[in-house]
């Protein structure tokens, strides 16, 4: 029986691609770089901000570290504005926490984006009454894949690694829920496709959030 669930929030709880395609695009604006499709940032995104604006940075051909920290920096000046961007949660997200909820599951949100960031755009999104803990990447913290925060909200939940589901849409997120010892489900509504769920061994995938019931 499971007593936890920790899921991802971008592509996973919360559609933000808009949100990470305007402040990255406008970041890149700002130092004479073209933009990038919107599409595009669903594989560029999911390893943390610096992360992302480093490979948005190597689309232009331009890999100088000192470069890339300049445009890292003024990209969290701007999301911390616009992280909320067009940002809303996926279709039966809401109605899936209430259903866990009354189940008697916590239910928690491990992010690698910045820890004000998550909690932000939980806020903003109109959930932040339906998690037990939000853990977004802080400084010193390990990032996903790393299991730290996952295995973290399992001991503060008082429940073992093998009684909470971790719900992903990324090769990380499942990556990370294994290195964990929980149960992965791959949701397929986020940023990446079946394959690389399936080639990352999620335990379950999903097209629905209401499905994720079908596994506690």
């Amino acid at each position: 029986m499971k007593k936890a669930a920790i899921f991802d929030l971008d592509g996973t709880v919360s559609n933000t691609i808009e949100a990470l395609a305007y402040c990255g695009n406008k970041t890149l604006a700002e130092f004479s770089l073209s933009p990038i499709e919107q599409e595009h940032y669903k594989v560029l995104v999911g390893d943390g901000a610096y992360t992302l604006i480093e490979r948005a940075v190597k689309e232009h051909d331009i890999d100088d570290k000192e470069f890339i920290e300049k445009v890292y920096h003024r990209y969290r000046e701007i999301f911390a504005v616009d992280c909320l961007y067009n940002a809303c949660p996926y279709e039966g997200i809401p109605e899936l926490l209430d259903a866990l909820k009354g189940k008697g599951l916590k239910t928690a949100v491990f992010s690698n984006k910045p820890h004000e960031e998550a909690i932000r755009t939980i806020d903003g999104i109109g959930l932040s009454g339906k998690f037990d803990k939000i853990l977004g990447l802080k400084e010193g913290f390990n990032k996903k894949p790393a299991p730290d925060g996952a295995l973290l909200i399992a001991k503060e939940f008082g429940v073992e690694p093998s009684e909470c589901l971790y719900l992903g849409d990324t090769n990380t997120d499942m990556k990370t829920g294994k290195s964990a010892g929980m149960f992965t489900i791959g949701v397929l509504w986020g940023f990446r496709d079946r394959k690389e769920l399936e080639e990352n061994h999620a335990d379950a995938i999903i097209s629905h959030p209401s499905e994720a019931l079908n596994y506690l």
